[in-house]
């Protein structure tokens, strides 16, 4: 057998090499093998100058293989509130259980604000973020309290001080962790098609660690409430310990769990998903371990190490951050060359300060809502090209690429008109 390629002399070779286009890999974020790539779809219409206006086009991507995940969610937590909330009251009385939600309201909303700053560049649907929070908030915390009697028969009875240790340094870690990210590996198997990657891993594992610290907190909060002989220092004692120097604490354990198996999502394999959570149960146990070890050294060791971790994990997001954008660049690139952008348009959408600039141009011209509408539309192309390129069940996102081209030029006659 014999065929005829360019760049091939002789025409020997039996099968054609396949075609990787130039800084088709633009960071190591989103790596794609030449096997999997193909050129973008070509615009038949080129880039018309649009003269009328047309409203932007919502094209609802809500798979029905999430359903079964939400409606089961929904069973969960509801069957879970109703030990959750009996516990809480039974530790906290009604005021302590009333101050200490209002006072854990605090720290949610600043693990939930940084959730939407990381989350803003490509946002993860709100239904799967709730999903997420209410799993940390009520499943997860009555997965605990189910296991954890089994520790306590293992634990030592030598003394109360040994067995509270034991439950801190042992139980706390595996259980609390384990049923945290076992919502992970569910969004991770019953929603696939959002979770992309690292970046997914961790605002997904964010929300179930601000979920699930929610809770935690207003036992903690209204225990003092509840049982303390100067109920008012106390609170405020252990608001600043939780609330102020550790509102990340459980973000970051359970990060580590999300990040691994984000990397996991690039190539996507359900095997490669239960062994990225298996696998990314041990960084979170050993950092839940080491920050539940710290006794009379705690401040020592919380400047020395516990910041230290903080300002890495929050580096490394930033850098994540900043690899989400260089892949959005490269795969916008790609459908400027088959006609679907300009190459002024790509620089504006794959750049947070050409996205503020576009957003503010189209504010003065009271089309900001429908700037950020194709500002989404595009990321979400974009995207959804990458999981093409990876592999990634291609036929069902092939689909979904035809209809985010569909909605193109919709959404850029909505902002020019």
């Amino acid at each position: 057998m014999s065929s005829d390629h360019p760049g091939h002399p002789g025409g020997h070779q039996p099968y054609p090499r396949p075609y990787l286009e130039p800084a088709a890999n633009p960071t190591w974020i989103g790596r794609v093998q030449p096997g999997n790539y193909q050129p973008a779809p070509g615009n038949p219409g080129g880039l018309p100058q649009q003269t009328w206006a047309a409203p932007p086009v919502s094209r609802g991507r809500r798979s029905p293989g999430t359903l079964p995940l939400l409606v089961a969610g929904a069973i969960l937590v509801f069957g879970s509130l109703l030990l959750v909330v009996p516990f809480l009251l039974g530790n906290t009385g009604i005021t302590g259980f009333v101050i200490g939600f209002i006072a854990s309201l605090l720290p949610l909303s600043v693990v939930l604000l940084t959730v939407r700053l990381i989350d803003r560049w490509e946002p993860e649907p709100n239904r799967l973020l709730w999903f997420a929070f209410t799993w940390g908030a009520a499943v997860s915390i009555a997965g605990t309290l189910l296991i954890q009697p089994l520790f306590a028969l293992a634990a030592p009875t030598t003394s109360e001080e040994a067995f509270t240790y034991f439950m801190a340094t042992v139980q706390a870690p595996i259980v609390e962790e384990f049923t945290k990210s076992l919502g992970l590996l569910l969004l991770i198997l019953g929603a696939r098609k959002y979770f992309d990657g690292p970046v997914d891993g961790v605002v997904f594992a964010f929300t179930i660690a601000a979920g699930f610290a929610f809770t935690e907190n207003i036992l903690y909060f209204g225990r003092e409430i509840a049982s303390s002989s100067e109920p008012g220092t106390d609170l405020v004692r252990i608001f600043i310990l939780r609330g102020v120097m550790s509102p990340f604490a459980h973000a970051i354990f359970t990060g580590t769990t999300g990040l691994i198996m984000g990397f996991a999502a690039r190539r996507w394999h359900s095997g490669y998903a239960v062994l990225a959570f298996a696998i990314g149960l041990l960084p979170a146990m050993f950092l839940h371990n080491r920050w539940n070890s710290m006794g009379q050294d705690f401040l020592l060791d919380y400047f020395v190490v516990q910041v230290p971790i903080f300002l890495i994990a929050a580096l490394g997001i930033i850098f994540l951050r900043l690899a989400e954008g260089k892949l959005t660049r490269q795969r916008l690139l790609e459908y400027a060359r088959a006609g679907w952008f300009t190459p002024a348009e790509v620089e504006m959408l794959a750049t947070s300060q050409g996205r503020r600039q576009a957003v503010r141009w189209a504010a003065s011209r009271g089309r900001a809502a429908q700037m950020r509408a194709f500002i989404k539309g595009a990321t979400a192309l974009a995207f959804t090209r990458q999981r093409i390129l990876s592999g990634r069940d291609v036929p069902v996102h092939q689909q979904d690429e035809l209809d985010h081209l569909r909605a193109i030029p919709e959404l850029r006659a909505a902002v020019l008109h």
